[in-house]
């Protein structure tokens, strides 16, 4: 299999954690996986972008124009990463933005709905919203797995269920191992149509 994914949002979101799990997954299903992190201001609300591309390739960056799917849990960061999708590929995206510190300093206005109606003219999205799918886990920290289960049950991802369930289990501190099982199944559950 040959897949490209990035996965993009601002730190302390999960991403580079979500990557890993993605990259573990591959593997244990006998795949070469190739990854790397580039992570901005090195502070939380920086831009992180993780690149996964499993099967065959010389770079661990994903080219322009060559990536199949998007993991995006930021609206502003899907869009800022758009020009790495493919022509026919997929962007899962988070509705809900995380505002940067000039938003906080003085009002924009910035709610990321222009950047979803965007996303939506551009490409094929999948829109999914983090504090209304984390609402019974009482944090938004569990997104990153959410996030996870919408890619695998969308059939894009190409690893399975089980697989990432598996790296969940080993990646994750064994206080929180079931909580976040549950969060993935909640986003297993929102492409299968699942009552949350």
């Amino acid at each position: 299999m040959n897949k490209d994914i990035l996965i993009c949002g601002v730190g302390g979101q999960g991403t580079v954690l979500a990557s890993k799990i993605i990259a573990a997954a591959a593997m244990e299903e006998g795949n070469t996986v190739h990854s790397a992190e580039t992570i901005g201001m090195a502070q939380r609300g920086g831009s992180v972008i993780s690149h996964v591309r499993i099967g065959d390739a010389y770079s661990p960056l994903i080219p322009k124009g060559k990536s199949d799917m998007i993991l995006s849990f930021e609206p502003a960061e899907a869009v800022r990463n758009l020009g790495y999708l493919k022509k026919d590929g997929i962007v899962i995206v988070n509705s809900v933005p995380v505002k940067p510190t000039t938003e906080t300093l003085q009002e924009t206005g910035y709610d990321g709905k222009d950047m979803i109606a965007y996303l939506k003219e551009k490409c094929n999205v999948i829109v999914v919203n983090s504090e209304e799918l984390c609402r019974k886990f009482g944090s938004t920290k569990y997104f990153n797995i959410v996030l996870l289960g919408v890619a695998a049950a969308s059939g894009h991802l190409g690893i399975s269920e089980e697989a990432i369930m598996k790296e969940i289990e080993k990646r994750v501190p064994p206080k929180f191992v079931e909580t976040n099982k549950e969060a993935f199944r909640v986003g297993v559950g929102v492409v299968r149509g699942e009552n949350l």
